[in-house]
């Protein structure tokens, strides 16, 4: 750990999150946005089901650790709604399993401690034209439909109404988008620099209206090391100056 310490964002998933430091991705945005701020912690695991992710909870999770996040943002059921192989194998996870696990998660989360936030992302819309052009000659046959994700996305979203979960419905905002299935996607699945700034309005618009004391919006939180200094850039006045850590003009710009 270095210091001094900060609020602490996980966000807990498969690819959509591994990979969301990439192509300019959600993760990427979110971590500048908190630059001296909160700390962004990925922990994104390609491939993973709620299964998996439900059989290492401790140990990424761990209820006895120092210090807890202030946030935890999740992302499972795409590789659960995959069609089952005949073997047997692969991520498939039936409906009610995939509901009892992440309902499992959200418990362990939220017990975690009185000042971790929890929210769920679900399932995003799928390309399958785009899935069959660029992944099927390595992965052979995906057996994975957007119906499915959309099945696997509402499943997700009613249950954290049960548990009191804030949950973003990734399905139909990215469905809203102009052009969606051309300018969302790197492959079909997972998601390109325009898909991932959908996320991020959505995580923010979250963040901005939940009641939660304090609040994590970006624009609540305060920097790290604020104070004035004579080190500073003057200002334009030449007697006092800046305070750079409030310097925000391409995030403002961005996203306000």
């Amino acid at each position: 750990m270095v210091g001094p310490p900060r609020p602490q964002f996980v966000l807990f998933g498969s690819s959509i999150v591994q990979f969301s430091y990439s192509n300019q991705g959600w993760g990427a945005i979110l971590a500048d946005l908190y630059a001296r701020k909160a700390d962004v912690v990925l922990r994104g695991y390609s491939g993973w089901n709620s299964r998996r992710a439900l059989q290492v909870l401790d140990q990424v999770f761990p209820k006895d650790a120092a210090v807890q996040p202030s946030l935890v943002i999740v992302y499972f059921g795409g590789n659960d709604s995959m069609h089952p192989h005949p073997s047997g194998l692969g991520p498939h996870v039936p409906l009610p399993e995939y509901v009892e696990n992440m309902k499992k998660i959200a418990v362990h989360l939220k017990s975690l401690s009185e000042q971790t936030r929890v929210i769920f992302l679900s399932a995003p819309p799928i390309n399958e034209a785009q899935i069959r052009e660029t992944l099927s000659g390595r992965l052979g046959t995906l057996g994975r439909t957007n119906e499915c994700c959309g099945i696997y996305s509402e499943a997700c979203l009613e249950l954290c109404k049960e548990v009191g979960v804030k949950a973003i419905d990734l399905w139909t905002a990215i469905q809203q988008q102009d052009d969606w299935l051309n300018v969302c996607f790197t492959d079909g699945i997972h998601l390109s620099s325009e898909g991932s700034k959908v996320v991020v309005k959505e995580i923010l618009k979250v963040l901005e209206e939940a009641e939660w004391e304090p609040s994590l919006h970006w624009k609540s939180l305060p920097s790290e090391f604020d104070d004035d200094s004579p080190y500073n850039p003057g200002s334009p006045v030449g007697k006092t100056t800046l305070k750079v850590a409030d310097i925000n003009l391409h995030r403002e710009i961005e996203w306000n």
